[in-house]
C-alpha cells in the first residue's frame, strides 16, 4: 500500500465520510474523503442559483433607482453568493473530493455575509447620523472602522483555517490544528457582532421618542435582517466547536436552514425595507424619515 493509500486509510478511520457510489478519483487535487462530510446537494444549489440571482437583479435595479450607493455590498455579496454555490455546483456534479471546489466555495460563502455585515454597519451609521449622533453610544464612524476592521480580521483568520483543512485532507493529515484556527476566527466575529448589536439596540433605545412609527419599522426590518445574518455566524461557530466530521458539518439540512436560510432571508427583507426607499440617500430623505421631528444632517457615509 502506497503511502497515500495509507493516509487516505487514516483519514478515513477518523471517521471521514467516502461516497459509496462515487468512486475516490486518484488525483493530487483530490482530498482522500468528501471535506463536506456529504456530497452537496444539487436541489440546494440550483435553490441557492436561482434565488441569489433574482436577489442580485432586484438589489441592482433597486441600487440604481435610489442611487443609494452606500448599498454597493450587499451586491458585492450577491455576487459572491453566486460564485460560491457555482463552485459548489461543481463539488456536487463533478468531483465532491476536489479540494479546489471546496476552497471556493468555501470563502464565497464565508466572505459574502461580511459585506451583507458592512452594509448594515453603514446604514445603521447613516441612520445615526440622520435622526441625531447624540443617541448613539459610539459615533458613527467608529461603528464602521470598529466593526468592518473586525470583521476583516476574523475573515482573514477564517479564510486561512479553512484552506489549511483543505491542504490537510489532501494529505491526509490531521486537520485538528486548522480547524481551532477556523474556530478562533469564527468567535472573534460572533463577539465582534454580537457588541455590535447592542451599539444597535442602544441607539434605537435612546431614539424611540425622537423617530417616526415608519423609522420604527424599518429599524425592527433591519433588526431582523441582522439577527438573520447573526444566526448564520452562531451555526458556523457551533459547527466548527464541534468538530470535524461532526453531526452539524456532516448533515446538509443544518447548512440549508442554518447557512444559506438566513441569509436569503437577510437579502429579501432588504428589497421591500430597502434603504434607498426608506432612509433616502444624501440628496432626498426616504419614507422613514419623511416626517421625522429631529434635525437631519447631511450624509457623510
Amino acid at each position: 500500500m502506497s503511502s497515500r493509500e495509507d493516509a487516505c486509510a487514516s483519514a478515513a478511520a477518523r471517521g471521514g465520510y467516502v461516497d459509496p457510489n462515487w468512486p475516490r478519483p486518484d488525483t493530487a487535487g483530490s482530498a482522500c474523503i468528501i471535506i463536506y462530510g456529504y456530497v452537496p446537494s444539487i436541489i440546494v444549489c440550483a435553490l441557492a442559483l436561482a434565488l441569489f440571482f433574482i436577489a442580485l437583479v432586484l438589489h441592482s435595479w433597486l441600487l440604481f433607482k435610489y442611487k443609494t450607493w452606500y448599498f454597493i455590498p450587499v451586491t458585492v455579496g450577491l455576487v459572491m453568493e453566486l460564485v460560491g454555490y457555482i463552485s459548489r455546483t461543481f463539488s456536487s456534479q463533478q468531483n465532491p473530493y476536489a479540494v479546489i471546489y471546496f476552497v471556493i466555495q468555501y470563502f464565497f460563502i464565508v466572505v459574502a455575509p461580511v459585506t451583507f455585515s458592512a452594509a448594515i454597519y453603514t446604514l445603521i451609521s447613516i441612520a445615526i447620523n440622520r435622526i441625531g449622533r447624540q443617541f448613539a453610544p459610539i459615533a458613527p464612524k467608529l461603528i464602521l472602522w470598529i466593526f468592518i476592521v473586525c470583521d476583516v480580521i476574523a475573515t482573514i483568520v477564517q479564510i486561512a483555517g479553512a484552506a489549511l483543512i483543505g491542504v490537510a485532507y489532501s494529505n491526509g493529515k490531521d486537520p485538528t490544528t486548522p480547524n481551532n484556527i477556523l474556530l478562533a476566527g469564527l468567535a472573534f466575529q460572533v463577539l465582534s457582532f454580537f457588541l455590535f448589536i447592542g451599539v444597535f439596540v442602544a441607539f434605537l433605545w435612546r431614539s424611540r421618542k425622537a423617530t417616526t412609527r415608519n423609522f420604527k419599522t424599518f429599524a425592527a426590518a433591519t433588526f431582523a435582517a441582522t439577527l438573520a445574518v447573526y444566526l448564520r455566524t452562531v451555526f458556523r461557530l457551533a459547527e466548527t466547536a464541534e468538530g470535524l466530521m461532526a453531526n452539524l458539518s456532516t448533515h446538509e439540512v443544518y447548512f440549508g436552514c442554518l447557512e444559506f436560510l438566513p441569509i436569503v432571508i437577510a437579502v429579501y427583507i432588504f428589497t421591500w425595507w430597502h434603504p434607498g426607499r426608506w432612509l433616502g440617500n444624501k440628496h432626498k430623505k426616504g419614507k422613514a424619515l419623511a416626517d421625522a421631528q429631529v434635525r437631519v444632517e447631511p450624509q457623510k457615509a
